[in-house]
């Protein structure tokens, strides 16, 4: 297959819902394609070590198979691989070189040359370690980087941690920190931010909270573990009606001021203000 230019190519626009799919369960590649805005096939944790060749194979397989490849597009599909200089980060490679996907989620992200060695590739750096995580701006700064994300369970495995979340399920402090720097780091050099997956799959309402949190916060997408946890996801990014009208009424209401700093219901608006109320109606779809 014929590389792509990534230091040409479109910024990261998939999203919001972004979904995990096991690499080794092909039977599950086209409803987890159509139940979100991008699938992820997930070529390392989701995957047993004495499968990943097997999931490799299904991959070539989709390809090979017109129909099938045909539920798979590859602008929405993204390719979880092992990480760099694993004997596996090898053989991903070595597969995705006879595929048309040239998204790839780089797993345990830690350097600016383990992005750069991956030039042919538009890449999503996970930062899930205390190196991968004290290096994100340096990651971000990479051209063919288009997005980061950060991962609080291996993070906080990998340092010797038990759990990422306190009792009352809000993130550790040290988590809290690493979410904010991998998206400062990835705003600071013009690239998406991805959150991390919500792993207590039942709980919706914790989901749902933490995922307008993110938009809040300037995150583009969140990634999502199960199929029942794309809607919380999408709604949390699509505006509410009384959103959108707060937005264009603050809008308008610019326009006939006229100038740089006005009073509306009471409160000083100036321009990073009018700047939240366009991306809300961005995030809808709506040009103002």
């Amino acid at each position: 297959m014929p590389a792509v230019d990534p230091q040409g190519s479109a910024p990261f626009t998939m999203g919001p819902a972004l979904l995990f799919c096991p690499a080794d369960r092909p039977e599950r590649f086209g409803k987890a394609a159509a139940r979100s805005d991008a699938v992820i096939l997930d070529l390392e944790d989701a995957v047993a070590p004495d499968a990943k060749q097997l999931a490799r194979g299904a991959i070539l397989a989709l390809v090979a198979s017109e129909g099938q490849a045909a539920e798979l597009d590859p602008s929405r599909t993204i390719v979880r691989v092992n990480a760099a200089g694993s004997e596996d980060f090898a053989k991903d490679l070595h597969c995705l070189a006879h595929t048309p996907y040239r998204t790839v989620m780089l797993a345990k992200a830690e350097s600016a040359e383990q992005v750069r060695a991956l030039g042919d590739y538009r890449v999503i750096a996970l930062c899930e370690t205390a190196k991968g995580i004290l290096n994100a701006a340096e990651i971000a700064a990479e051209a063919n980087v288009v997005a980061l994300m950060w991962g609080a369970e291996d993070l906080i495995a990998s340092m010797g941690g038990t759990s990422s979340r306190n009792n009352d399920g809000g993130y550790r402090a040290v988590a809290v920190h690493s979410r904010s720097t991998v998206l400062l780091a990835a705003k600071a050099h013009g690239k998406e931010a991805i959150d991390a997956v919500y792993v207590d799959i039942p709980d919706l309402d914790g989901l749902a909270a933490e995922a307008a949190d993110a938009v809040a916060s300037g995150f583009g997408a969140k990634a999502c573990i199960h199929p029942n946890q794309v809607a919380a996801v999408r709604g949390a990014y699509a505006p509410s009606d009384e959103a959108l009208g707060e937005a264009r009424e603050l809008l308008d209401a610019a326009a006939a001021a006229g100038t740089g700093v006005f009073q509306h219901k009471g409160k000083m608006v100036d321009g990073p203000i009018l700047r939240h109320a366009e991306a809300t109606l961005r995030r809808a779809g709506v040009h103002h």
